[in-house]
């Protein structure tokens, strides 16, 4: 995520680690651990330099919504640890049904082998979706660049190989690998890996902050779908797949739009003979109000990407589901014909069982319904914060809140997370949109702690421009 080249990273002072066995449980502060950390790991999308001045926090624990450090301060995940926490950490359904599963099989190549998990998990997806054919992989981007490859070689199959570009939204992120970055529009991402990326085509986004006087988050949906079909009606011959994050564009400071947009674009889709690629690894599993988000517009997509929500926050998993037409289109004697990807964690056990126990916990609790309650609650505790004077286009679907804020301060979002922190709330802005997307599972201490924690720290940042 780019939120992460804002916040604070950084090189130790010369330390080294202790040899011999595992320190784990040797930890004595969040200094210690974190200095070790700074000589060996190489933290992810992260200027280490800026970690000088303020070192990562060292976690020992989770429980719920909060984490713990090292020195016992907690801190409220309001982000859900990058999206992917739904249930909180450590839920108890989660951990039995991992335990349970590491007794019987942790891991066996799924390649000429199956297990129960990665069939059953694939039979709960297809009920969901109505996409009776998963592909496993291990992350968001390489749901992404799976999708894409399914859908170039559906085409090359089909006896039309020129139908192997891309289409992506302005401001559209899905991931950081190299085929991912050819429909990520995030311009520090294809700026420096520029040569290596061989770019879609962008299209506008629906993002409703782009309404005109008069217009209504219909009206843009239409008129960003007008310049889809404008595009398709050139270059359909040569375009495999349209890839979209429905209703929210996350990484673009969580653009929303009307799921006119959904609805317009499959209809094109279908026209022009491109497939509608949806990135639900963001959106999916109850974050948009609904289980999935293109569920809003009454579309079924010719492939979906999921990962973060799917196994709850526990373990990297991620599935792209297809329908029964692009799975034909690779049923065939000849292997070269057959779908040329794979890794060696594919469909792991344990990751499947932990993402049919966060199903699981789905049907028991009533997930969806307890959500609106608690969205409610939170919307009231938020309000003074979207009332807020410097605050522009408060905006809120499902389990995600957006604020974007009025303020000339280059650095607005490091200065925001190292307020938050010292508050004890984790949120970390995208340039200047502040935002929350914290797990299912907050009671009323932590519905408080997040809302007069993200308030208090946007007057501390606010403070500093003087």
């Amino acid at each position: 995520m780019t939120t992460s080249l804002l916040s604070a990273a950084g090189p130790p002072q010369g330390t080294n680690a202790p040899s011999g066995g595992s320190a784990v449980h040797e930890v004595t502060s969040v200094g210690a651990l974190s200095t070790r950390s700074l000589a060996h790991v190489w933290h992810p999308c992260t200027q280490m330099k800026l970690h000088e001045a303020q070192p990562p926090i060292a976690i020992a624990r989770a429980s719920g919504p909060w984490l713990h450090d090292v020195d016992g301060r907690r801190y409220l995940d309001g982000i859900s640890s990058w999206w992917v926490n739904l249930f909180g950490h450590s839920h108890p359904h989660i951990k039995a049904a991992l335990t349970d599963q590491l007794e019987r099989l942790d891991h066996v190549m799924l390649a000429g082998f199956t297990h129960a998990p990665v069939v059953e998990l694939s039979e709960r997806l297809a009920a969901l979706t109505g996409l009776g054919h998963a592909f496993y992989g291990s992350d968001g981007a390489s749901a992404t660049e799976i999708a894409l490859k399914m859908s170039a070689h559906f085409w090359r199959n089909s006896g039309r190989p020129a139908k192997n570009r891309f289409i992506g939204l302005a401001g559209g992120y899905h991931g950081e690998t190299v085929g991912a970055l050819a429909v990520t529009d995030i311009a520090i991402f294809r700026e420096a890996y520029a040569p290596l990326v061989r770019l879609a085509a962008t299209v506008p986004s629906p993002d409703a902050r782009g309404a005109r006087a008069g217009e209504s988050a219909a009206d843009v949906a239409r008129r960003s779908a007008a310049a889809l079909e404008s595009w398709l009606a050139e270059h359909h011959e040569e375009t495999a797949a349209l890839i979209v994050e429905p209703l929210v564009q996350c990484a673009a400071g969580m653009a929303m739009h009307d799921p006119e947009y959904l609805r317009l674009a499959r209809a094109l889709c279908d026209r022009y003979e491109v497939h509608l690629v949806v990135d639900e690894i963001a959106t999916g599993f109850g974050r948009t109000g609904t289980m999935f988000a293109h569920q809003q517009a009454g579309i079924r997509p010719d492939l979906i990407c999921l990962s973060k929500g799917l196994t709850g926050g526990t373990l990297p998993l991620s599935a792209v589901l297809t329908t029964d037409t692009i799975y034909e289109a690779f049923y065939d004697d000849q292997v070269a014909r057959g779908f040329l990807h794979s890794h060696s964690y594919t469909g792991n056990p344990l990751a499947c069982r932990a993402a049919l126990a966060t199903l699981e916990i789905f049907e028991q609790q009533d997930t969806l319904a307890r959500n609106a309650v608690l969205a409610r609650a939170l919307d009231e505790a938020l309000a003074p914060l979207t009332r807020h004077a410097r605050v522009r286009h408060a905006r809120h679907l499902g389990m995600i809140w957006a604020w974007d804020v009025e303020t000339a301060l280059p650095d607005f979002a490091s200065r925001y997370h190292h307020h938050s922190m010292a508050r004890g709330l984790l949120l970390r802005p995208i340039g200047r949109t502040i935002y929350a997307m914290p797990p299912y599972v907050l009671d009323a201490e932590a519905v408080q702690c997040l809302a007069q924690g993200a308030l208090a720290a946007l007057e501390a940042t606010l403070a500093e421009e003087e």
